[in-house]
């Protein structure tokens, strides 16, 4: 597995991020390349919830929580991910308080297809790629946590 992370410092306590990120289901208030999000299972957001998001190019996939720690941070598992070259990822999130700030930490981990050319286009054209959206998604929690 190629493993990704980026971090972003919020000027906001860790529940104020918490308010935001455990909302699984909305997902796309704070990624801006998500369109829309359909809820796959019902009930409350934890271990075992699923939702498909939807993305600007028409794509979709699957994201299930393996993980979830009120207050700390949680971990889905992808699927459904036909668009992309990828065996298996998963992404975690986690919220590590620092005074009045704090540090979110947004991981991607994956298994590219293809072999050596794969792993190769892993470590450069998707860690590129996925930079950008995380970036993009760190800065759309800041922005939602931050402007309510």
């Amino acid at each position: 597995m190629i493993h990704f992370e980026h971090h972003r410092t919020i000027n906001a306590s860790s529940d104020a991020i918490w308010e935001v990120l455990s909302r699984f289901m909305h997902i796309d208030e704070i990624a801006p390349q998500i369109t829309k999000v359909d809820a796959l299972t019902q009930g409350e957001d934890g271990v075992g919830a699923k939702r498909r998001n939807h993305f600007e190019n028409g794509t979709s996939l699957v994201e299930e929580v393996t993980q979830w720690k009120p207050g700390i941070g949680y971990k889905v598992q992808l699927s459904d991910m036909a668009a992309m070259p990828l065996h298996a990822a998963s992404s975690e999130i986690r919220i590590l308080p620092n005074g009045t700030q704090s540090k979110v930490t947004w991981t991607f981990d994956y298994r590219v297809k293809y072999g050596p050319l794969g792993w190769l286009m892993g470590q450069t054209l998707m860690k590129m790629m996925m930079g950008k959206i995380i970036d993009a998604n760190l800065k759309g929690l800041e922005e939602r946590v931050l402007g309510g």
